[in-house]
């Protein structure tokens, strides 16, 4: 085995040589995943060791303590130490630079930016950096570490504000504003986007982001509850974008000072009260309904395998259901477009399901019993019934009807639905249904995630040669700190280091560092972009993390996925089993076996 300060003296002082693509591509790419049905998605990843923190050098301490310490030129410490708390961003906490900085005049002394010192691409660098601070601490004995939909309602939306004395002319809707999963802060102005945990990673105030340090400053103390229902909402549907946009635009509005005053004060949670009135108004009213029965092609996109996957599940004895919030006419109608053409035999759509349920007032359904009414003619005339049996359509009743009619209970029944409150959630808590979420978006993620594949896995190996290369840093540190109280480092390698052999590793390791970050820095802040600019991806907050909204799935959803044809890719008996949920040890685990 090779001496340690030996291999020191290499890894700082070697020049690197050029490797072959083969030795740059560590990281094997990501299997490719079924657009399927996916049983409790596990998204892999693991959070990083090391957290990045933009420095301010203007407030520098010294490594061995006392911030206004005066040194002479011979005595002043290599390096200074700033606090995270005066960072001006740190790319969600995803990038590995530290607290510690070379000061300039060692830097200066090593070549200005330590890139006269350090020849070649970063990269390459890296690579030689990361594989040779590997063995070392292996020597060390270191363990390895839909946009039609939503623009109507946005345009009706607006109109009702107009209507109320709100100057609304000059905007538009803008599709690429709000994605599903954000919440809308509704006291303070805000749209954010949080982790699983509710720790807010990114913000919108009004139209505008907001950089990372004003985010920290805002919201550093706080997490998202979304049972504050007075300050907090989720954006459970792709009909709430609308809402969402119509809002951020309005923030803007009464921050320029263009709310007309005749509309009296108004707050942020005011503002959101009027624009959740005229956004209503128009549920209310039918505008948007009586516009979508009038002319179905331009906003719903028909499934052709959408029947025949009910079909499918039918004819293998499956008892199909039909639980809607909408009337019977506009049920008929859509169901009518999107159905019947694709039904062979001149079947129609009623003769899938073994019992409609319209105007079901969902969550309620869920918990209280209404008054149960059966449809009976194709007008919609209503009479009222106590008791339903199959083949019929009924408006009103309660789930314990559904599951007393049918006599089955809990999770012999799957509901599915696109709402997580509304379907998911509620029926899954009070009923214990089992309960599959569609959510759409996941096909243009699906996408964008295959076309930033290469960006990402660069993204990846960045990284990890930095945590390696940080890893030695970090020993050569302690035993610098450890130095300095007269206590021996970790390994007798490190002790045998003179002060200058210390010092001057850790500068070169940490040059390396800085030079990665300016690699790492604009792939992590355009990670997800593909998806959408602004807020990245739908199911990730971060590089690794998962979002707040792949944390609901996860919890109330049995499985997900894009749209109900996705069934038509298995048979109408196959069982679907979640993924093993791994755990931080068990990666350890099998890497000692092998």
């Amino acid at each position: 085995m090779a001496d340690p300060v030996e291999l020191m003296r290499r890894i700082c002082l070697c020049f690197p040589p050029r490797l072959s693509p083969t030795q740059r591509s560590r990281v094997p790419p990501p299997q490719p995943q079924c657009l399927g049905v996916w049983a409790r998605l596990r998204f892999p990843g693991s959070a990083l060791s090391l957290r990045c923190h933009a420095l301010d050098a203007s407030k520098p301490s010294a490594v061995r303590g006392e911030p206004s310490e005066e040194y002479d030129d011979d005595e002043e410490p290599y390096f200074s130490v700033t606090s995270s708390r005066l960072s001006e961003v740190d790319y969600l906490g995803e990038s590995t630079k530290g607290d510690l900085n070379v000061r300039r005049r060692h830097l200066d002394a090593l070549g200005g930016n330590g890139k006269s010192t350090l020849h070649g691409p970063i990269e390459e660098i890296a690579w030689k950096e990361a594989r040779q601070a590997e063995t070392l601490l292996s020597d060390l004995g270191i363990a390895d570490p839909l946009t039609a939909w939503e623009g109507r309602a946005y345009d009706y939306g607006m109109a009702n504000l107009k209507s109320m004395g709100f100057l609304v002319d000059d905007l538009e809707f803008d599709p690429d504003l709000v994605i599903r999963g954000l919440i809308m802060d509704k006291v303070k102005g805000n749209l954010v986007k949080a982790d699983r945990f509710g720790y807010i990673k990114r913000v919108m105030h009004g139209t505008q982001m907001l950089p990372t340090r004003a985010v920290s400053e805002i919201y550093g103390r706080e997490l998202v509850d979304l049972r504050k229902e007075d300050t907090w909402e989720f954006l459970n549907t792709l009909f709430s974008v609308s809402e969402a946009v119509m809002f951020m635009q309005m923030v803007d509005k009464l921050d320029q000072g263009f709310v007309p005053a005749e509309l009296g004060p108004l707050d942020y949670k005011g503002l959101y009260n009027a624009v959740s009135k005229a956004l209503f108004r128009a549920h209310v009213e039918g505008q948007l309904k009586s516009e979508i029965m009038a002319e179905p092609e331009r906003f719903v996109e028909p499934d052709p395998e959408l029947p025949l996957a009910l079909l499918d599940q039918k004819e293998a004895g499956k008892r199909l259901l039909l639980i809607t919030n909408s009337d019977y006419h506009y049920t008929n109608k859509m169901m009518n477009h999107a159905f019947n053409r694709f039904l062979p035999n001149d079947m129609g759509w009623r003769d899938l399901f073994e019992m409609v349920i319209v105007s079901a007032r969902k969550p309620e359904f869920f918990q209280i019993s209404h008054p149960l009414y059966e449809v009976v003619t194709e007008d919609g005339l209503l009479r009222p019934c106590f008791k339903a049996n199959s083949g019929g359509l009924y408006s009103g009743g309660s789930a314990q009807m559904v599951e007393k009619s049918l006599d089955i209970h809990g999770d012999e029944i799957l509901y599915v639905g696109d709402h997580i409150f509304t379907d998911v959630s509620q029926s899954k808590v009070h009923l214990r249904w089992r309960t599959a979420l569609i959510c759409r978006e996941l096909e243009d993620e699906f996408d964008a995630l295959i076309k930033s594949h290469a960006q990402k896995e660069k993204l990846v190996t960045l990284i990890q040669q930095k945590e390696i290369v940080g890893d030695l840093f970090n020993q050569l540190r302690l035993a610098l700190q450890r130095r300095t109280n007269s206590r021996p480092a970790q390994t007798l390698a490190a002790t045998c280091m003179n002060d200058q052999e210390l010092t001057e590793s850790m500068q070169k390791l940490l040059i390396v560092m800085q030079r990665l970050d300016e690699k790492i820095v604009p792939l992590l802040e355009s990670d997800g972009e593909l998806f959408n600019k602004r807020w990245g991806w739908l199911s990730r907050a971060g590089l690794w993390d998962k979002s707040h909204l792949t944390r609901q799935i996860e919890k109330y959803a049995d499985i997900y996925t894009s749209r109900v044809s996705n069934f038509l890719h298995y048979t109408p008996f196959m069982y679907f089993r979640s993924q093993e949920q791994t755990l931080a040890h068990d990666v350890h685990s099998y890497s000692r076996d092998q």
